[in-house]
């Protein structure tokens, strides 16, 4: 047991002996395989271990994203347009008679819209029925200002009480998929904020489809591992990379379209270069002829996609519910 002071001087000392090797292990991490078959050679007091350095550019990548990516507009579309139209339809009623009949009238013809979409396009219901309530707000206050009782509204029948977990998790997506015609954003925090769990689950699977991939190998299911570590980190590192010049073109895009369009450039490279990476690596590492090299590599990575792609699918799903 230290004194509070020894205590934050030994964070600070090792956050900067952490950011001396960072620089060093990132700027290793960018030569195909070279990182890790250091690490599996011994050569490991120079560099982050890789499980640090995954967490570390994980984290970091999708911090940056929720700031970069966007889901959707800002929501101020058709919703706008329909609201402005009730503004001038009660706005121009002279009697509380008048506002009533025009309340009635377009209610009944959102409520006609809304029930006659098909079940694809179930999820914008909620976008009418946020506009019914704006029209009845807006009616009441008007027919206040002219005087006058606002008519007792209907009560809406909520629906049956879901009665197992399923039903639960059914309901909830679909308030929060209402909720995502106002604020589209809110699914990206949640779906961002879900995907470095998914990938802590992902990069063992990965390992043991590499394990799998070489058996016979003699290496062991921890050296996979350390290859499927580094392999993520640098996709983590490529993809924050891809955000950086996402945000550099939106930038320059109205100033300097010929600098925009050299980032485009940079930024089609940086996706072609990923998957050349991941096999180069994987050459460099497991040391085999091309051929082997090749066939493995498409074997695991086809594999590896799919999965990613349920998972991928999964999480979009669950942050529907934990919005």
């Amino acid at each position: 047991m230290r004194s509070f002071a020894h205590a934050v001087e030994e964070v600070f000392e090792s956050f900067w002996h952490l950011d001396g090797r960072i620089f060093r292990t990132v700027r290793r991490l960018l030569a195909p395989g070279r990182l890790a078959e250091d690490y599996l050679h011994g050569r490991r007091a120079p560099y982050v271990a890789p499980m640090r350095l995954f967490v570390v550019l994980c984290v970091l990548t999708f911090f940056v994203g929720r700031g970069v990516i966007h889901f959707g507009d800002d929501g101020s579309g058709d919703a706008a347009v329909k609201v402005q139209m009730v503004d001038q339809s009660v706005a121009q009623a002279t009697t509380a008679e008048e506002v009533e009949r025009v309340r009635g009238k377009r209610v009944a013809e959102l409520a006609e819209a809304r029930d006659q979409l098909p079940p694809l396009m179930a999820p914008m219901r909620g976008g009418f029925d946020r506009t019914i309530e704006e029209l009845h707000a807006q009616a009441d206050a008007r027919v206040r200002e002219l005087g006058g009782i606002p008519a007792p509204r209907p009560v809406a029948d909520a629906g049956p009480e879901p009665t197992t977990w399923l039903e639960a998790q059914d309901q909830r997506m679909r308030r929060n998929i209402a909720r995502l015609q106002d604020d589209p954003e809110l699914l990206k925090h949640a779906f961002l904020g879900s995907m470095p769990s998914a990938l802590f689950l992902l990069v063992p699977v990965f390992a043991l489809l590499l394990k799998l991939a070489y058996l016979g190998s003699g290496r062991l299911y921890l050296e996979h591992l350390v290859v499927a570590l580094y392999s993520h980190a640098f996709l983590c590192l490529a993809l924050l990379g891809q955000m950086l010049l996402a945000l550099l073109s939106r930038w320059t895009g109205e100033v300097l379209p010929l600098a925009a369009a050299g980032v485009g450039l940079v930024s089609l490279a940086l996706w072609l270069w990923m998957p050349v990476y991941l096999l180069l690596m994987q050459k460099r590492v497991y040391a085999q002829g091309w051929g082997w090299t090749v066939l493995r590599y498409v074997a695991v990575g086809s594999v590896y996609s799919l999965l990613v792609g349920m998972v991928v699918a999964a999480v979009f799903v669950l942050s529907l519910a934990r919005l």
